[in-house]
């Protein structure tokens, strides 16, 4: 009886060092395979239809047929587009979760609330993948032909004009506030959990104009649901050539552009983030990205890691500067 017993410990302990052998031969063959061997998730700080989510959805696409795996959009909106930064600042830093974010989220709102995250030392640049301008636009109700007859009828009624954003803290927003500061203007600011909500109430005329990207807006401007009074670059968009800048219509200082870009956790690996930084750049030189980008008004990203990475920390302090120099707050 006892040599049995003893042959079946001998047998179970035989049982488990081979078990245990082949989870740690399964776990070290999982980190000897090639980045990505299972699906990586990518983290969207606005709703769907949006500009981010449109980047995020055409970037995933690509990655997806070069890298051999699934990339997942996970959109996360709201706080400015910080939910999606946090969860991400807080996620294993393996390369597995991924932000696709703007300048809103990256360089303006830090300075505008508090956050359980920096947005400089918890996220590590990967890639610029788009810059766009902002645009004016204005929904349906509005009668004004052009920017100045707009800012006269403003004047005429102090206060009963709402502008639209993505969300407090967004470039939009900051655009409004710089607008009516320039144009002494009253505007109210009705933020939205993104640009494709904030679209259904300008075209109800529940507001009446927003400072929009073009990667948002461009459909509904085409589709001739929002009207675009003007671009907030030095040039043109030569997507919108009919649409004149503020600064030929005499409005200075009010220049808004809006990047897209992809963030990692801090810590993920060097060679990870060179992988996916090199990939996308392959992505963006593709023509057909090449000429979706161009369809959203924007300019396919040309820059390093460090280039990136320099553009994030200048934006941050150019951004905090105008928002302290504004007294810009959130409501």
């Amino acid at each position: 009886m006892r040599l049995v017993h003893s042959r079946l410990l001998s047998r179970a302990a035989a049982l488990a060092a081979a078990a245990f052998a082949c989870a740690a031969l399964t776990a070290i063959d999982a980190v000897a395979q090639p980045y990505p061997n299972r699906p990586v998730k990518l983290m969207v700080g606005a709703s769907p239809g949006g500009g981010t989510d449109i980047v995020a959805r055409m970037l995933g696409e690509k990655l997806a047929d070069s890298m051999k795996q699934s990339f997942v959009v996970d959109n996360k909106p709201g706080a400015s587009n910080t939910i999606a930064a946090d969860l991400t600042a807080k996620s294993p830093p393996d390369g597995y979760t991924l932000l696709v974010a703007t300048n809103t989220g990256q360089a303006i709102a830090p300075h505008m609330m508090k956050l359980g995250f920096d947005a400089l030392k918890d996220l590590t640049p990967v890639a610029l993948v788009m810059v766009v301008p902002n645009v004016l636009v204005v929904g349906p109700a509005v009668t004004a032909k052009d920017v100045k007859e707009l800012v006269a009828q403003m004047k005429a009624k102090p206060g009963t004009f709402n502008y639209a954003s993505s969300g407090a803290g967004s470039t939009q927003h900051l655009a409004g506030e710089a607008f009516a500061k320039v144009a002494g203007v009253q505007i109210t600011h009705i933020p939205y959990k993104g640009s494709s909500q904030a679209h259904l109430d300008l075209i109800a005329g529940n507001a009446q104009l927003m400072f929009d990207t073009t990667s948002s807006a461009i459909g509904q401007i085409k589709g001739g649901k929002l009207r675009a009074m003007a671009v907030m670059t030095a040039k043109r968009s030569p997507e919108l050539p009919d649409v004149p800048t503020l600064v030929e219509l005499g409005f200075t200082g009010l220049e808004m552009t809006t990047w897209y870009g992809v963030f990692a956790p801090a810590a993920t690996p060097k060679d990870i983030v060179q992988k996916l930084h090199d990939e996308i750049m392959k992505a963006l030189q593709s023509p057909d990205v090449q000429k979706r980008i161009a369809g959203l008004a924007g300019e396919p990203g040309a820059m390093t890691i460090e280039q990136f990475a320099a553009l994030q920390r200048a934006d941050y302090e150019r951004f905090g500067k105008l928002i302290k120099e504004a007294n810009i707050k959130l409501e």
